[in-house]
């Protein structure tokens, strides 16, 4: 999810964590109740103008962006035939209403947008940096310690994983759509959370051994400069330009 890799250095990286991070969830909490199609489409230029700032290495941005928008696809499999209203055409003896063309338009653009900015505020940081970004915003501290361990050891228990399949493989399991194939995987599955809570247990005692008294620390300091204050005072300003337009735009006129 976090990866600096997926960015060249530029000039959003150099803002401090706590102000993107504040900034994407301001963001987002204003885009997430919008009705209105041009205070969507505004937040999703807004989005995308961010993630060109963010200098991405496009080939694997897109490719993220393409699997968020597989999700959306089955959307507008279902919603525009479903959901009821104004007949905008006839496929078959499905009827496919105005209405649900618009609102499967609509959570597409929204998706998107807000993708967009967690990409270019978000996605650009590193884990830990982002863990302690969010203990500075008061995040509960239990939340953020739940997001750490899940972001440092979710590919530890993936690979566990790796092992035990490929195990079961060299003793001759081949998983098919049977009684024997679900029995296994349930087994390897059991396995798999015995062994996790064993690693959990030993990850604990280890970090008791080095002092740890429920606060982790970052080796890098957080400061606020006047060059972010401008730059999270930029991002209210299109965020009250985007409400703005939801509430006084074309669609209301």
């Amino acid at each position: 999810m976090f990866d600096e890799i997926l960015f060249h250095s530029s000039f959003l990286q150099q803002v401090d964590t706590r102000v993107r991070m504040a900034c994407a969830i301001l963001l987002t909490l204003c885009l997430s109740p919008l009705h209105d199609l041009y205070a969507c489409c505004s937040a999703l230029t807004l989005g995308a103008l961010l993630l060109v700032l963010a200098r991405p290495r496009w080939r694997r941005i897109l490719h993220r962006i393409a699997t968020i928008n597989t999700f959306v696809l089955f959307l507008w499999c279902v919603t525009p035939i479903t959901m009821p209203g104004t007949e905008l055409a006839r496929l078959g003896m499905f009827s496919i209403s105005a209405e649900g063309v618009r609102l499967a338009l609509l959570v597409s653009i929204k998706v998107n947008a807000i993708a967009a900015i967690f990409l270019a505020l978000v996605c650009s940081m590193s884990t830990s940096d982002a863990g302690h970004a969010l203990g500075r915003l008061r995040c509960p501290q239990k939340l953020v310690f739940l997001f750490l361990f899940m972001a440092r050891f979710v590919y530890v228990i993936a690979q566990e994983w790796r092992i035990l399949f490929a195990a079961a493989k060299l003793r001759g399991f081949s998983p098919r759509t049977n009684r024997h194939s679900y029995g296994t995987l349930a087994s390897l599955l059991g396995l798999l959370l015995v062994r996790s809570h064993a690693r959990a247990k030993h990850v604990y005692k280890n970090i008791l051994l080095r002092g740890f008294s429920g606060h982790f620390r970052s080796i890098n300091a957080f400061h606020t400069r006047p060059s972010d204050i401008c730059f999270a005072l930029v991002m209210i300003l299109f965020a009250a330009g985007i409400l703005a337009v939801e509430f006084f735009g074309v669609e209301h006129a």
